[in-house]
C-alpha cells in the first residue's frame, strides 16, 4: 500500500491575480535546490486519521501557522515515488518571516555517525502561479491546475 500525505495549498488574491503559499524543504539535501524543490505544506498520514486533519497538522508543523475555515477539496495526485498526496485549497493570507517549523535529525554529513538537526522546513514563500509552476515539486503540479479550475483561471498566467 503506497504511503499518504496530505496537505494545503493556501491562496491570496493580489492585483487581480492569484499566489500560492510553498514551503521549501529544509535540511542539506535540498539547501542547493529551488526550481521543482518547494511544495505545499504537506505530510504522511496513518490508516484511518482523517486526511483533512492530518492536513492541519501539517501546516502547524511546517509554518507554524494554525488555519481553518472553507477547505476546496483539490483532490489526490500520485507523486513520482508512488506517494499519494491528497490536498485542499484554502484563500489565507500568511507572512512568511513568521515560518517556523519542526525539526528532524539526519546523519550529516553521511556516514560520519554524527546526528544533526534540521528544520523540516527552512523557508515559506508567495508565488504567482506561472512562477509556482517552476518551483513546486513535479508530481503536485496538477493541485495548481484544479485551483486554477475551481477559481476559473488559468494557470499559466
Amino acid at each position: 500500500m503506497p504511503k499518504r500525505s496530505a496537505g494545503l495549498l493556501l491562496y491570496r488574491r493580489v492585483n487581480h491575480a492569484v499566489e500560492v503559499f510553498l514551503v521549501h524543504p529544509g535540511g542539506p539535501i535540498w539547501a542547493n535546490r529551488d526550481d521543482a524543490a518547494w511544495s505545499l505544506p504537506k505530510g504522511e498520514y496513518l490508516e484511518g486519521e482523517d486526511p483533512l486533519s492530518a492536513a492541519k497538522r501539517e501546516v502547524i508543523e511546517e509554518t507554524s501557522v494554525a488555519v481553518d475555515g472553507h477547505f476546496l477539496p483539490l483532490g489526490e495526485a500520485r507523486q513520482p515515488s508512488g506517494k499519494i498526496v491528497t490536498a485542499w485549497a484554502i484563500e489565507k493570507d500568511i507572512d512568511p518571516a513568521h515560518v517556523r517549523s519542526n525539526t528532524f535529525l539526519m546523519e550529516w554529513p553521511p556516514k560520519s555517525g554524527e546526528m544533526r538537526e534540521f528544520p523540516e522546513v527552512d523557508k515559506g514563500g508567495w508565488f504567482p502561479v506561472p512562477e509556482a509552476r517552476k518551483k513546486l515539486l513535479k508530481g503536485q503540479l496538477p493541485f495548481l491546475d484544479r485551483l486554477a479550475q475551481a477559481l476559473g483561471y488559468c494557470s499559466g498566467q
